[in-house]
């Protein structure tokens, strides 16, 4: 089917918006490729350094000529959706060896938990770890030992970190692989009103504890459709891991073999010639705008309203709000998994998963089908289903959903739109999901409880004092004021309030959750209050109406009071658990709506003042760098005297082939 008009629209304003800042991207992305660190132009010294310990894969990386693949790992066995992670790099290393390739882990990232700092002072911590992982993938990759590049990480901050952090090298292959979601265990929904009766007082801890226990039981990602899993679907329906690899169990036979499947892959389009595909060739607008049609078609997590446009941004593109409310009004909703309904992802990928779902999207024109891959088909590859014979690895033709009230197709959709609004008003901007909020709440008219913190809201709610009709506001919780955290133990509390039949919204400049649940919430509002934002001049009392239906949220005071109103003084910053140490990332400002990263505002500080010259000035720094290093006696590398390590001719440096020849990372359509 052709494409529909408004995904058309969009892309081509996205396209039109981003055209200098991905053009310079992509420049500097040919200068990577032509001027930057890469094996053929390491010394004899640095290569030693960097196969020293590299056991029976040394003779092979001492030879050069072949592929060498680079891990960046966020392992660690606290974090049960990445405990698996702790053995995959020996075995990827075995399926890189059977085809010819070598492989090292270049690095590790941090990868922390929001479970376990929902609530807590760590919690402030989150998003900008999502910063800090960029700069570890950075740092990883910055050795230049490698053409291509595997991704292991699957919960929040951690992907778009890992993403963002590969982009600014992305003229090497990249691909994400995944390590799948744990098997079922406590009903999503049987926690969640177990939460809600230990909220209210009655059940005690021990009861909750193992509810908890029951839900959260073993390794792999937890089963809700929150962050973690919207990011599985996000990556692979922009074609950055091998189809149908998101949401396979870990420690399965079926994994294993995705894996290694995945590990091949990458060693083919890392290799130089006509099938290989660097990363920023792979994430252009449209690929962008088909993970925003996935975000909205499965009902995914309102963190991604802030990972997503970051992602962009790393690779040059520029979108924004409206852009996702004016798709959420064309794309179906066609998963419901909680928080969105009762399943969870093992129930959708048992219905069909991500090869029915995308068949559905691209048969209703709803996705580009034409986005280069990891896979050799594109996107008709990902409208199929994985399967083992034996020991083999077959795909077949995606097949309609198997269970309706899990996944439905486009025709008989079970929302006509994708649930996530665009709010505007006197308050300011934010994201509103409506696809888990009953239409009749989606309008709430009250006055407002104003809070500073979390845990004032909760001991308010214990003392009675929201028992009435309340639009709860908690301001100075954007990424300028304590990073952003999630307000995720909001939820029970104010489902609580909601089901004595009081009409309840909340309002805020910080995040909830993917699992952000039934209460109708106007979230991410900026500009946020730390930097004077119209939240901060809102009192208790003050009328507050918060529609989705209409995209309003308007505090109803009089204009001329309004307008005279000033804005109260932010709270001093938080201390203590590390907090202190991110005093940094807290003083350049960035709106949620562009990505809440300090690092990248920093970063296109630079560009900025580069502009269009980059490789005009990053070849006249190189020449002379080059000539000073020629200059200097006793560089001769392992191939020979003047020649360069892992160049695949073994060339002289005078007269060698380019090592990416056959890559070029112009864009094709604009070049």
């Amino acid at each position: 089917m052709a494409l529909h008009s408004v995904v058309a629209s969009v892309t081509e304003r996205i396209i039109q918006r981003s055209q200098v800042s991905r053009r310079r991207y992509l420049a500097l992305m040919e200068r990577n490729r032509k001027l930057g660190i890469a094996r053929p132009r390491l010394a004899c010294g640095n290569l030693a350094h960097a196969l020293a310990a590299s056991g029976e894969d040394k003779p092979s990386l001492m030879r050069g000529g072949g592929v060498n693949l680079g891990v960046i790992t966020s392992y660690n066995d606290m974090l049960s959706a990445h405990q698996p992670y702790g053995r995959y790099p020996d075995q990827m290393k075995l399926f890189a060896r059977e085809i010819g390739a070598t492989m090292q882990v270049a690095g590790g990232t941090p990868a922390m938990c929001d479970g376990v700092t929902q609530g807590q002072e760590g919690m402030e911590l989150s998003l900008f770890s999502r910063d800090a992982i960029a700069m570890s993938t950075a740092v990883g990759l910055s050795h230049g030992m490698f053409e291509g590049v595997a991704l292991l990480g699957i919960c929040d901050k951690i992907v778009p970190g890992l993403l963002m952090g590969a982009l600014r090298f992305g003229h090497l292959p990249t691909m994400l692989i995944p390590a799948g979601p744990m098997v079922s265990g406590l009903p999503n929904k049987e926690k969640q009103r177990v939460r809600q009766l230990h909220a209210e007082g009655k059940l005690g801890q021990n009861a909750l504890m193992e509810a908890e226990a029951a839900s959260y039981h073993s390794a792999g990602t937890c089963t809700f459709y929150g962050t973690a899993n919207t990011n599985q679907m996000m990556v692979e329906i922009m074609g950055l891991m091998m189809p149908d690899s998101a949401f396979s169990n870990p420690n399965t036979r079926l994994r294993q073999a995705l894996t290694r499947s995945a590990v091949h892959r990458l060693a083919e389009i890392s290799r130089p010639g006509a099938d290989q595909r660097p990363l920023a060739q792979l994430v252009d607008e449209k690929a962008i705008v088909n993970a925003a049609v996935g975000l909205l078609a499965s009902g995914g997590s309102t963190n991604h309203a802030i990972h997503l446009p970051a992602i962009a941004r790393a690779a040059g593109i520029i979108i924004d709000w409206a852009d996702l409310d004016e798709l959420s009004s064309i794309v179906p909703l066609l998963v419901r998994a909680y928080p969105n309904g009762s399943a969870d992802v093992n129930a959708f990928n048992d219905a069909g998963g991500m090869p029915s779902l995308i068949a559905s999207l691209c048969e209703a024109g709803l996705l580009h089908t034409d986005i280069l891959t990891v896979a050799k088909g594109g996107m008709a590859d990902y409208a199929r289903r994985a399967r083992l014979e034996g020991e083999k690895l077959l795909y077949s033709a995606a097949r309609p959903s198997n269970d309706r009230s899990v996944l439905r197709d486009a025709t008989e959709p079970f929302r006509k739109d994708g649930g996530m609004r665009l709010v505007t008003g006197n308050l300011g901007r934010g994201i509103y999901k409506t696809s888990a909020v009953e239409e009749s709440r989606q309008t709430i008219e009250a006055p407002a409880a104003v809070f500073h913190t979390q845990q004032a809201v909760m001991d308010a709610f214990k003392a009675g004092k929201l028992d009435r009709d309340v639009v709860v506001v908690v301001r100075f919780q954007g990424p300028d004021a304590n990073g952003m955290p999630e307000l995720h133990r909001l939820t029970p509390t104010l489902a609580v309030l909601q089901d004595r039949g009081f009409k309840v919204a909340l309002m805020t400049d910080g995040r909830m959750s993917g699992a952000s649940g039934k209460v109708p919430a106007a979230i991410h509002i900026g500009p946020e209050a730390q930097v004077g934002g119209p939240l901060a001049k809102l009192r208790d009392g003050d009328i507050v109406r918060v529609c989705a239906l209409s995209g309003q949220i308007e505090a109803l005071v009089e204009p001329a009071v309004w307008a005279r109103r000033e804005a109260v003084s932010p709270p001093p910053p938080g201390l203590g658990t590390g907090r202190e140490l991110f005093a940094l990332m807290r003083s350049k400002q960035d709106s949620a709506e562009r990505g809440g990263s300090a690092m990248l505002a920093a970063m296109e500080d630079v560009l900025d003042t580069i502009g269009d010259d980059i490789e005009g000035i990053e070849s006249a720094g190189h020449d002379k760098n080059r000539r000073d290093h020629d200059a200097q006696p006793g560089h001769s590398s392992i191939g020979g005297q003047g020649s360069e390590a892992g160049a695949p001719d073994g060339g002289s440096a005078g007269g060698r082939r380019d090592h990416h020849a056959g890559s070029h990372l112009e864009d094709p359509v604009r070049t």
